[in-house]
């Protein structure tokens, strides 16, 4: 059994080309058109060069925007449990309203416990209209904090962290989460929320509606300087035309201010992987720091495998990406206590698929794309989503698939409590040799042995 193949020097990647392609992750879960983030960085772009902003404003602007919902996956499970409803269409709806009072209580009344009986959606409208303003508080401010946190793991700058901060802040001081005003809010978080409200309004309508959000909201949500800046920007048709192409995440590579490429070598390249890995393991409760572990298995036992230092490079960066796709699937699932019906399951057994589109979109990923769509792939055939089989799963593929199974047994999940690790081991037994592979198990459990004969740690010593 060969590993998948791999060019793991990735010193001439552009930090540009990674970002808007992971960035089409942050689409999914904000329930958001594929490209949404890498459109709003093109309108962003333009009304910066409108406002004549210097490089170095320019260049965090541009990633600001890319970056701007990193953060959006902690509010999935929040919202589904506050709403009883889907997480990904509530949040892809809420982005229209303007605030109005009678407009969220349309929402409220229309979205919230659209799952569930009558009894329970009275109960749920009753409590948003009493409390959804501090919960909806709370919600922003865990997401807009935790995409700073994110976005300065990834070694931007605090203004790129402050402009993500600022996001949801109004001009006139009805914004969250701190109520933000005027010049308080960061020039940069006002441009930003322009181009997201221009590209929600025109990808899912017209022109027209486009320009009628931004001059409606002008001194009320947005300054009069940047939507100035924004219709002065809108003037030429161009920047329409971009709107409209399908090529346009190509295209925003051209327009990186400065026109410095900035690459990425294999240390940022693992960094960034990290903080994706935590974007995705944030959507669920039940799923919190799942990438990380699923890596460290991984790599012990590859190790055990006598896979070479270098590989395991890459093979650690697949493990942390392996369920990037779990982004575009509906928390109702994911969180669901018990059995999922066939259809539900439909929708778990398309992440890996949503995997594939994302990065597949640069040649960065191509030696980890295999892991991302196979890891639920059985020797068997009777895996997902493409029923291999046998010679046609890949060494990585077989590593990956074992460490994610034990993981998923040895921690909570909705339905079921965490497994012991003999009843763990027991399972993964049984498994082979018909869906997993021997020798990664064996690996495993070789781990597994070596831990276990560690002596026990007293509170004193890890303190």
């Amino acid at each position: 059994m060969s590993l998948s193949n791999s060019n793991p020097s990735q010193g001439e990647f552009r930090l540009a080309e990674l970002l808007a392609t992971l960035s089409q992750a942050l689409d999914m879960t904000e329930g958001q058109p594929r490209g949404h983030s890498v459109r709003s960085c093109w309108i962003g772009t333009r009304v910066g060069e409108a406002l004549k902003l210097e490089t170095e404003e320019a260049f965090d602007l541009y990633y600001a925007i890319l970056l701007k919902d990193l953060g959006c996956s902690t509010s999935a499970a929040r919202i589904c449990a506050h709403y009883v409803t889907d997480d990904l269409t509530f949040k892809r709806n809420l982005s229209k309203l303007d605030g109005s009072l009678t407009q969220v209580l349309r929402f409220i009344i229309s979205h919230a416990g659209m799952n569930a009986g009558m009894t329970t959606k009275f109960r749920t409208i009753m409590k948003a209209l009493r409390k959804g303003d501090n919960s909806s508080i709370e919600m922003v401010e865990t997401r807009c904090q935790r995409g700073a946190e994110i976005a300065r793991q990834m070694r931007f700058s605090e203004r790129v962290a402050q402009t993500i901060i600022g996001l949801d802040e109004h001009w006139d001081g009805t914004g969250y989460p701190s109520r933000l005003s005027g010049d308080q809010i960061p020039r940069l978080s006002q441009i930003a929320l322009l181009s997201q409200l221009v590209d929600v309004f025109y990808t899912g309508g017209t022109k027209v509606e486009a320009l009628n959000a931004v001059v409606s909201r002008r001194g009320s949500w947005l300054s009069e300087e940047v939507v100035d800046a924004f219709l002065l920007a809108a003037e030429d048709p161009e920047f329409w035309a971009k709107l409209d192409n399908s090529d346009l995440i190509e295209e925003i590579y051209k327009f990186e201010p400065g026109q410095v490429q900035k690459n990425v070598d294999d240390e940022y390249l693992d960094d960034i992987a990290g903080a994706f890995a935590q974007v995705v393991d944030s959507k669920s409760p039940f799923t919190a720091g799942h990438s990380e572990r699923v890596m460290m298995y991984t790599d012990l036992i590859a190790e055990k495998l006598d896979v070479d230092e270098t590989h395991r490079r890459v093979l650690r960066r697949g493990a942390l990406l392996h369920d990037i796709g779990k982004l575009g699937v509906s928390n109702i699932i994911l969180d669901k206590p018990g059995k999922l019906t066939d259809e539900e399951f439909e929708a778990i057994k398309l992440h890996p698929v949503h995997s594939e589109k994302i990065l597949s979109q640069t040649s960065i990923f191509s030696n980890i794309i295999n892991v991302a769509v196979g890891h639920h792939e059985r020797l068997d055939g009777s895996g997902y989503p493409n029923g291999l089989k046998g010679e046609e799963i890949d060494l990585d593929t077989r590593i990956v698939a074992v460490a994610d199974i034990f993981d998923a047994l040895t921690a909570d999940r909705p339905y079921r409590g965490a497994m012991t690790t003999d009843k763990a081991m027991g399972i993964l037994k049984g498994m082979v040799p018909n869906q997993i592979d021997a020798s990664c198990l064996a690996a495993l459990e070789e781990v597994i042995a070596e831990f276990e004969d560690l002596p026990h740690l007293t509170s004193d010593q890890v303190a």
